[in-house]
């Protein structure tokens, strides 16, 4: 395998087993992880080293990390290490269920924050030092350029700031990923920024490969091991509704003359409604479609296997495994088609605004007037994070949020009062969809839209409830600086702590 994966000698050199490269990393130092939604992931040495943590704990020795990704990862990661309580501080985003709740105990520090910002803050020194980033690739070059893998995330800014690297070279990872990549190094700190010169989703503006002085590699790891992405569900009956909800919005503006026939490039983010979404467009009207977005998921590969897809820009893959699989069984037939991007390009507002995208994200719940949750359950135990979502809706040309209009069974609303925590504000949210219905809230009042969301979003069981709020608003400018209602928008969410259920009684 180091013949073929392994192309410079000095590093061949370097090979070893996961646990001498685990030995090579210091406690209470700051590690930089590849990964994207359970792709590109590391999968040897986090494991050897959650194992070499554990032993440290058990001879009373302390040690946790600094640990900084792209986004999620895979339970050999974030899960190993959360479960050896091997990590104090962790960004930018988490969906590892061990991390969470440790981070909602407070045993570890989360900073959640714009996807598209990671790479900056890191180059901008506000994070600390970076001691050793741990990356998978695909492949060396005789050169010493790296060839990513299925995700490339802050790899590039983990590879560049680092003070050593480790590096896991994959060989499930297919060798048709070769060419798929397009690093770009054009990026600076103020004073010296220029205007990143991109204005197609299909345009390459960088390089296939990663640049890294193999003076730096500290160690090389071989592995053979595949990414661990979740299943889709099947869409449901609420998920196709939204579907069907968007589809016919698509079709309206498209006779309004506000959008092509073939739209604006698509950004979907991660999770089984917006996947829903993307399997609706393969039988929608629209074709000759392309999509600029952080994830590549089964729904929008099925979008590019039927024709309508022409091209797709993003950072990494996050596919079931039943299609991770196919795109492996048939990479030579997407690799022209597919560009994987840094996430500081595929999330950077000035690339989004220009391209017009739609962005079509899932949320938590939504308030009246149009603020959005999409991190927090019930206002304060974090979820995941803001991810991508806000580089998007700020940015984006239509700005589309989308969630069922209850959960737990029917016992809560997601359209409230008062959101207790907004990562959305209602300026950025131009468009709701809900299986009751979309509202366009573009253009309206305060008042309008609060009317267009309970009577085309809100569960029939909590509309009346909603509008009764609403009306009593009205009379006290909304609501907004009344504190009894505050407090009763807020009791909402409390009665479903105390009891379970948020029904109106």
């Amino acid at each position: 395998m180091s013949a073929g994966r392994i192309a410079l000698a000095s590093l061949q050199a370097k090979v070893m087993s996961a646990e001498d490269a685990a030995a090579l990393i210091d406690p209470a130092s700051t590690v930089g992880m590849s990964g994207f939604t359970g792709s590109g992931y590391p999968k040897a040495v986090p494991l050897a080293l959650a194992k070499r943590i554990e032993a440290e704990h058990a001879a009373g020795n302390k040690f946790r990390l600094r640990v900084w990704t792209g986004a999620s990862t895979g339970p050999e990661l974030d899960g190993a290490l959360a479960k050896a309580d091997g990590i104090e501080f962790r960004l930018p985003y988490n969906s590892d269920p061990i991390a969470r709740d440790k981070i909602n105990r407070g045993e570890m520090d989360y900073f959640d924050m714009h996807l598209s910002q990671v790479a900056p803050m890191a180059w901008q020194g506000f994070l600390g030092p970076l001691d050793t980033a741990i990356i998978e690739v695909s492949g060396v070059r005789a050169d010493g350029s790296l060839i990513p893998s299925s995700s490339v995330g802050n790899n590039k800014t983990w590879i560049d700031r680092a003070s050593k690297v480790i590096l896991e070279v994959n060989r499930w990872q297919n060798p048709a990923l070769e060419g798929m990549h397009d690093i770009y190094y054009g990026t600076a700190l103020p004073p010296n920024r220029v205007p990143i010169p991109l204005t197609r989703p299909d345009q390459r503006i960088g390089e296939p490969y990663f640049r890294c002085d193999p003076s730096k590699v500290v160690a090389v790891v071989e592995t053979d091991s595949p990414d661990r992405n979740l299943p889709f569900d099947a869409p449901g009956e609420d998920h196709k509704a939204i579907a069907g909800h968007l589809l016919e919005f698509f079709r309206h503006e498209v006779a309004k003359g506000r959008l092509p026939s073939s739209l604006l490039p698509l950004q979907s983010g991660v999770g089984n409604i917006a996947n829903a979404v993307m399997f609706g467009l393969v039988d929608g009207p629209f074709d000759k479609m392309t999509a600029y977005t952080e994830v590549l998921q089964d729904g929008m590969l099925e979008l590019m296997e039927s024709g309508k897809l022409l091209t797709a820009s993003a950072t990494a893959f996050s596919l079931s495994p039943e299609a991770a699989a196919t795109l492996n069984a048939d990479m030579h037939r997407f690799r022209d088609r597919l560009v994987l991007r840094p996430q500081e390009i595929s999330n950077h507002p000035e690339v989004i605004r220009r391209l017009g995208c739609i962005a079509i994200n899932g949320m938590i719940e939504a308030d009246i007037h149009g603020a959005v949750n999409s991190t927090h359950l019930m206002g304060s135990r974090i979820q995941n994070g803001i991810g991508g979502s806000g580089d998007f809706a700020r940015n984006a040309y239509v700005s589309i949020f989308m969630a069922p209009s209850t959960a737990k069974g029917g016992k809560i609303s997601t359209i409230v009062p008062k959101t207790p925590h907004v990562d959305h504000i209602n300026q950025d949210v131009q468009i709701l969809v809900t299986e009751q219905g979309l509202a366009d809230l573009r253009g309206l009042s305060p008042r309008q839209r609060a009317e267009v969301i309970i009577e085309n979003c809100s569960h029939p069981d909590y509309r009346p409830a909603l509008k009764d709020y609403l009306a009593r608003a009205c009379r006290d400018s909304y609501g907004q600086q009344s504190p009894t209602l505050l407090m009763e928008a807020f009791a909402w969410h409390q009665r479903f702590v105390e009891t379970g259920d948020m029904r109106p009684k």
